[in-house]
């Protein structure tokens, strides 16, 4: 029932109730003022009364000439309040499930129609659904790993552009753009497709923060919005930089971190960032409002790497405390999880539930929240035959300075390097069932320290930014290398 309704028989009520104690007051005035008796009083009483109710009948009428018109004058205000409280929950939850159904079958019709079969398959929207319900929990594993192939090192592409090595990578929402950041304090934005440089994002001097827009030290993160609004980068000189990615022109710049910026993360859907520090610290802006929001503290050396995706919590690294930790922002508490020899340099978030994570002592681990231990540890990943628990010496040790992982997939990636060779390689891995094991797929061979690593969205490339040193330091520089950003191109098998 409406709020206009209600209003008006409250009113009624009233109106009805200051009538009785008017027609007592006028009753009890008219016998005071009478004569003591005779047919005068008697011929005047009913005169009186017939007077009084024809008064109290337009009284009576006025007041709901007067609710009418007010409710008139409320009426478009009060209307949209009266349709929104007539939609039930129950309601609006229907009619959202029936719109969602209607966008998959669009979705499946228009897949179908490219593939030349007519209809809608009504089990493909059944499988559609189970997994949308997988995904909203945090536990879907889509089996794609099996159904790629090896690609021709001739396949992979590589642009060139930066002076110094390439420190970090993102790739657009849409997958047509790479932008790339370097030692040099330049970004660069890529298209895909062609190769071809679209903009350049010059870095600056030391000392020249104040006046020059842009980097002025190297650039060790980047992130992009889900929205493709916002393009974030975090450098060594402690200062995050908010870009526009369509013109790469600076918008904002946020301060506060004691150290070098060393990751930077959307959560998915939203506005809200998170970045990670050498200052051991995790803090959270909002992106809408250009604001600081709070910083996490917890880790006991530097935060070396950050995720996040749609849940309200992020995943970092913390180097040589040896542990990772899921932050929960709302429940402000922590998950910390054990299992490496050396310091966590990178981790990935598969799904809301599992994660992979790399070592500088060669292994590769996969998580499970629920678990302070790994699901899986794989020690020595990148040696000729993976976990085959091989004694490695220190010059030897392939260290695992990327990972990446296509999310809500079994398939996921990681690249090392050697102190002890001139060469660097990525490996694709297939996660198990339940996320309990790691077989590797087959490796691609690359020249140089891969510093990051990034699968496209639907999986049709693998982005890795190379260079000569490692994005952290200069302990060693590999001369034949090149400071390049390389696009390998993941093709599925063509069933026969």
């Amino acid at each position: 029932m409406s709020f206009f309704i209600r209003g008006r028989k409250e009113n009624t009520a009233k109106s009805s109730a200051l009538q009785n104690i008017n027609k007592k007051k006028v009753s009890k005035a008219g016998i005071k003022r009478a004569p003591a008796s005779g047919g005068a009083l008697e011929t005047k009483l009913k005169r009186r009364k017939k007077h009084k109710e024809t008064n109290e009948e337009i009284l009576s009428d006025s007041e709901i000439d007067s609710d009418e018109a007010m409710g008139k004058v409320n009426g478009n205000k009060e209307d949209s309040e009266s349709e929104s409280e007539e939609e039930t929950a129950q309601e609006k939850r229907l009619r959202l499930t029936k719109e969602y159904l209607q966008q998959i079958e669009f979705e499946e019709a228009d897949k179908n129609e490219v593939d030349g079969v007519d209809g809608v398959d009504r089990d493909a929207i059944s499988h559609r659904l189970r997994e949308d319900v997988l995904e909203q929990a945090g536990k879907l594993q889509r089996k794609v790993a099996q159904d790629y192939e090896r690609p021709l090192l001739a396949d992979v592409r590589v642009f060139r552009g930066h002076k110094l090595s390439v420190t970090c990578l993102v790739i657009s929402p849409d997958n047509l753009h790479v932008f790339s950041g370097s030692k040099d304090c330049s970004i660069i934005k890529w298209e895909v497709s062609t190769g071809k440089k679209l903009f350049v994002i010059r870095g600056g001097k030391k000392g020249t923060e104040e006046t020059h827009k842009g980097p002025t030290d190297h650039v060790l993160c980047l992130a992009m919005s889900s929205d493709g609004r916002f393009l974030v980068s975090g450098c060594m000189n402690k200062l995050i930089h908010v870009w526009n990615p369509t013109t790469c022109e600076l918008v904002h710049t946020f301060k506060g971190h004691r150290g070098p910026v060393s990751g930077v993360t959307f959560r998915k859907g939203s506005s809200q960032l998170f970045s990670a520090s050498h200052d051991r610290s995790v803090k959270i802006w909002n992106m809408d409002e250009m604001a600081y929001v709070e910083t996490l503290f917890g880790h006991q050396d530097d935060v070396t790497s950050i995720d996040a995706m749609n849940r309200e919590r992020a995943l970092t690294s913390g180097g040589r405390d040896g542990s990772a930790r899921i932050w929960k922002v709302i429940e402000e508490s922590q998950l910390i999880f054990h299992g490496h020899t050396g310091s966590i340099d990178c981790v990935r978030l598969i799904n809301e539930e599992h994660f992979l994570s790399g070592s500088d002592d060669g292994s590769l681990a996969l998580w499970g929240v629920m678990k302070k231990k790994p699901l899986k540890l794989v020690k020595n990943a990148h040696a000729e035959s993976p976990g085959n628990g091989c004694q490695v010496t220190t010059d030897e040790a392939k260290w695992i300075s990327a990972v990446a992982a296509l999310q809500n997939t079994d398939l996921v990636a990681s690249a090392f390097h050697s102190a002890g060779s001139r060469d660097g390689s990525l490996r694709l891995w297939q996660c198990g069932e339940d996320f309990k094991s790691l077989t590797p797929l087959f490796k691609i061979p690359l020249l140089g320290v891969v510093n990051d690593l990034h699968f496209a969205s639907d999986g049709s490339f693998l982005v890795a930014g190379v260079g000569q040193e490692h994005k952290l330091g200069r302990w060693w520089r590999l001369k034949e290398a090149k400071n390049c950003v390389c696009i390998v191109p993941l093709a599925k098998r063509t069933s026969r």
